[in-house]
């Protein structure tokens, strides 16, 4: 029996209900991949169902490798025969194992992103179509849009030009995919159900084989994904789907949040289990998780809660701008590190768009932090990657057009554009693919002319030589290194002598590596299935041993969880994102809800959240209102403080409009002589001046040795140049609001930015006189709009 022993009640119903339609509401970090693994475990072990007959799909290669890890652990003997992999590696299998009954070849290639639009940009050169007007990354996407729609080329569209237009490229490329023996990645799944829809033998023994399917983070799913998952239970129907909708953040790919929300009305039998104990967060983090994701109206009500402990309160830093937020967050970690005992590795920055790191980075690197970012260009991305691929998948199938014309002149070999245009005429004149055009050169050398058609008939000979070896029995590394050593490539960057060449050669060398281990540990090592196994690939996850602090943008956050979590940019039209506030769409709006949710439920002990009061947005300053979701959380779970350059004592630096950094440039403040140059509380000679001593530092006071003498010092060693001014929190005093106010001191204004106080009237909400040396006026002003700058 397998035991159950530390599970809750509803985790232990999920694990039981094994007949009929099932649909468990899993909130977040309560524990739904221990339920998924025990539940398989419960049927193999206990109800005696063989591993070939379960059926489990996930969404990315790691959590199908890590489902089977535990599985692996988990059931005596392991699961070995069951299917466990994602929608498109499924479909791909099936494909392929049912290929002559769908009518498609066995050898098909997966195109990738990269394949599908330099495909596309072939078929509008022969429709005539400017690739320059009718872009083929949209068309492909738009193309892709379809099929997850279940829309074929032949599908009624509207009769506007760029409707028609799209239905012209759409059933164009569709027969170039044909003709190429080649399919992409949307194919995978679109041509799996019109398989299983139109063949009812095929779909009753594919349906049939799966006694029991479960499918991992079910409100991601698309329409072509919810009808796949319909026609593999149609024989049994025991289909168990398990997600959140709550954490349903991939509506713009075309994720469906409806199919989840929606499985008891198409499958009225089923049973719903709500998953609503967190083992992960404080209870002050999913206090203020639920304020924010509450307010969203078409959700399934859930209350989740946790027996861990209170907590401590959330801290929600007020910043100047961007760079006070990137500094202050810097600053704030070094504390957390010291106090906390905490490693790098154990916090995560998390931001609502890429460029928001920009001036995360350059606060990081200022002070020596390693970090990484989530979401970089990919190991299987890199050119020179992918163009041994495609060298390997001419190989495998010489039909494959996109992987000829990439490699034909690569190293250059001289066949220029001229000689490419005439080969695809060639192969258009006889209804053929480009390498058996290639192939009439070398048999008629006058196709081409004799110059071309010998360096052809190289290219050629090379690729039939390598063929011939494959066919031989090649080991998959050796044929792979015989490609790099034959083709030249590796003796082409050599020549190029040049750091990036170098970096290009390690790069092929971690893929021979990643061939050899293939090699070594498939079941099935063939050319075709290592060739599979990388279309299939979605994220590398190469990120070294060193500890690292990890940046990423929220999307690419979902399913990770960090004793600390940083969420940066809270501000509307930043977070949540300008098209949703004002756009007054309800349903966005409620996705970036979503995605809030998320990144507060990364967070296991401390939360940290930032916005900042002005940022800089393609070159111009503008004023930055604090996020809505900010106003939803409970007051008595929220402790707030300044940036550093804000509520932190006088002589703290400000940013200047046109500033490159703090104090940066004529006209920012502290700039030359002024405040932070090298006078008050600046590098030059380390005095404290106006701050010193006096401020707020973020929450955490220090006492006896100054923790962050080597973030000071880095930053000294360049404040004379770049004026800059990073004042002395080492007393942690509160400022006393009345010495604010006195004539003299500096405030900020969030329209007229820094100025100083000449007079203040009044004792409740006084009038305060300003001159804002900047714009070269003086402003009475209610003080509730003022705060020390």
């Amino acid at each position: 029996m397998i035991d159950l022993e530390g599970m809750n009640p509803p985790q232990r119903e999920a694990v039981l209900h094994t007949e009929g339609p099932l649909v468990v509401f899993a909130g977040a970090g309560s524990g739904k991949t221990r339920v998924i693994t025990h539940r398989v475990a419960h049927l193999v072990v206990d109800k005696g169902v063989y591993p070939s007959r379960i059926l489990a799909v996930t969404f990315t290669n790691k959590a199908a490798g890590e489902m089977r890890e535990r599985l692996e652990r988990l059931v005596p003997g392991g699961v070995q025969g069951m299917w466990v992999g994602t929608f498109h590696a499924l479909c791909a299998r099936l494909l392929r194992r049912y290929a002559d009954a769908i009518g498609i070849a066995k050898d098909f290639t997966i195109y990738d992103d990269q394949d599908q639009q330099a495909m596309i940009k072939r078929v509008l050169k022969d429709l005539d179509l400017d690739p320059k007007e009718h872009k083929p990354k949209q068309l492909a996407n738009r193309i892709n849009r379809e099929k997850q729609e279940m829309r074929g080329p032949e599908a009624p569209r509207g009769n506007m030009y760029q409707e028609r237009i799209l239905t012209d490229v759409y059933e164009a490329y569709e027969a170039a995919l044909r003709r190429a023996s080649a399919l992409d990645f949307g194919d995978l799944i679109y041509q799996t159900v019109r398989a299983l829809e139109r063949d009812p033998a095929v779909r009753n023994e594919v349906a049939g084989k799966f006694r029991y399917t479960m499918v991992d983070e079910f409100q991601d799913t698309n329409h072509a994904q919810l009808r796949l998952v319909d026609a593999l239970v149609s024989v049994h129907g025991n289909v168990c789907v398990v997600g959140d909708d709550d954490q349903g953040i991939y509506r713009w790919r075309g994720a469906d949040r409806r199919n989840i929300l929606d499985f008891g009305r198409r499958y009225p039998t089923a049973r719903v289990i709500k998953l609503e104990q967190n083992y992960r967060s404080t209870q002050r983090i999913l206090r203020a998780a639920h304020d924010i994701i509450s307010r969203n109206e078409e959700r399934e009500p859930k209350q989740l809660f946790t027996e861990n402990e209170e907590g401590r309160p959330l801290r929600l830093y007020t910043c100047a701008d961007a760079s006070d937020e990137a500094n202050t967050l810097t600053y704030d970690l070094l504390a957390r590190m010291r106090d906390d005992d905490l490693d790098l590795e154990d916090m995560a920055v998390l931001y609502r768009t890429h460029a928001q790191s920009r001036a995360l980075e350059e606060a990081l690197r200022a002070v020596n932090l390693a970090y990484r970012i989530i979401g970089g260009v990919r190991f299987y991305d890199r050119s020179e990657v992918k163009d041994l691929l495609a060298y390997l998948r001419l190989l495998h199938n010489p039909e494959d057009d996109v992987s000829v014309l990439r490699v034909l002149n690569v190293p250059a070999r001289g066949i220029g554009k001229t000689s490419e245009n005439r080969i695809l005429n060639l192969a258009a004149e006889h209804g053929e693919g480009v390498y058996r055009a290639l192939v009439r050169i070398t048999e008629d050398p006058a196709l081409l002319g004799r110059a071309a058609a010998k360096r052809v008939g190289e290219f050629v000979e090379m690729v039939e030589a390598l063929r011939a070896a494959h066919r031989g029995g090649a080991g998959l590394y050796d044929l792979a290194s015989q490609t790099l050593d034959r083709s030249g490539y590796i003796a082409s960057l050599r020549e190029q002598d040049t750091a990036e060449a170098e970096a290009r050669i390690e790069n092929l060398g971690e893929l021979l590596t990643s061939v050899a281990n293939f090699e070594r540990e498939a079941e099935e090592a063939t050319l075709a299935s290592f060739l599979e196994r990388v279309a299939l690939e979605t994220q590398a996850d190469e990120h070294g041993n060193e500890a690292k602090l990890t940046l990423m943008t929220v999307h690419a956050a979902k399913g990770l969880e960090f004793p600390v979590v940083y969420v940066t940019g809270l501000e509307e039209g930043l977070f949540p994102r300008v098209d949703s506030v004002y756009g007054a769409d309800q349903e966005e709006l409620e996705e970036e809800r979503r995605l809030a949710y998320v990144a507060f439920t990364r967070a296991e002990e401390q939360l940290v959240l930032f916005h900042a009061s002005s940022r800089m947005t393609f070159g111009r300053t503008e004023t930055a209102m604090p996020s809505r979701f900010l106003a939803d959380l409970n007051e008595g779970d929220v402790e707030r403080s300044y940036g550093l350059a804000g509520h932190a004592g006088f002589g703290a630096s400000s940013r200047g409009s046109h500033g490159g950094g703090y104090g940066g440039g004529d006209s920012g403040y502290g700039g030359g002589s002024g405040y932070g140059g090298g006078g008050y509380g600046g590098g030059g000679g380390g005095g404290r001046g106006y701050g010193g001593g006096r401020g707020r530092s973020g929450g955490y006071d220090s006492h006896g040795d100054d923790p962050y003498a080597s973030f000071r010092a880095s930053r000294a060693a360049t404040s004379a140049a770049r004026g800059e001014s990073y004042l002395d929190t080492s007393e942690g005093v509160d400022l006393d609001p009345s010495e604010a106010l006195r004539p003299g001191a500096r405030v900020f204004h969030a329209k007229f930015g820094v100025g100083q106080v000449r007079t203040v009237e009044g004792s409740q909400d006084p009038a305060v006189t300003v001159y804002f040396e900047e714009h070269g006026v003086t402003k009475k002003l209610k003080a509730s709009f003022l705060r020390p700058a």
